[in-house]
């Protein structure tokens, strides 16, 4: 099986992550392959906003679900205290912004586990990007005029595993 196959099929959500920084070129690598995805019509209108782990908005962002969902637990946050957050935004005009978004952030993933780190997709902070304070983060988050959150992704080196999910072509798959 080729490199991006393994990738595929070795890659699960992780959930526990090592203090160690991501290096600027890994950083701009993951971002790289975000620009990279496929998107409708060729527009290319996903952006980028990387944070480091320690980032007070990131903690703002938490106490905004949490506050949503009803929970209060600051033993844990969305991110599972990864050093490297992206979250990405897209057009809010363009019908398909959040299906070029999760191409994107397919491809981070991807290219995260190639390169030996853990990532988890993240999308459990919508209501707290799109909901009363949604301009007031869209401002902090830098997102450019007109776009709002679409999906995130927690990046860094793992600190625990778990195998890939399992699945069963039989049920998941019709064939005509």
């Amino acid at each position: 099986m080729n490199e991006t196959l393994n990738a595929i099929a070795e890659r699960s959500s992780t959930r526990g992550y090592t203090e160690q920084k991501l290096t600027k070129e890994e950083v701009d690598t993951l971002a790289a392959a975000a620009l990279q995805a496929p998107t409708a019509a060729n527009k290319q209108e996903i952006h980028v906003t990387v944070l480091n782990g320690g980032d007070p908005l990131l903690a703002e962002i938490e106490d905004v679900k949490n506050q949503g969902m009803g929970i209060h637990n600051p033993q844990s946050n969305f991110y599972f205290n990864a050093p490297t957050v992206m979250i990405l935004s897209g057009d809010a005009s363009f019908y398909w912004s959040s299906l070029d978004a999760g191409i994107a952030v397919e491809n981070i993933a991807i290219a995260a586990q190639a390169m030996g780190l853990g990532s988890l997709i993240i999308g459990c902070i919508k209501d707290a990007l799109c909901g009363e304070k949604k301009e007031y983060f869209a401002g902090a988050l830098k997102f450019p005029e007109g776009y709002e959150f679409k999906v995130a992704i927690a990046l860094g080196h793992k600190s625990l595993t778990k195998d890939p999910h399992a699945y069963n072509a039989e049920e998941n798959v019709t064939y005509l």
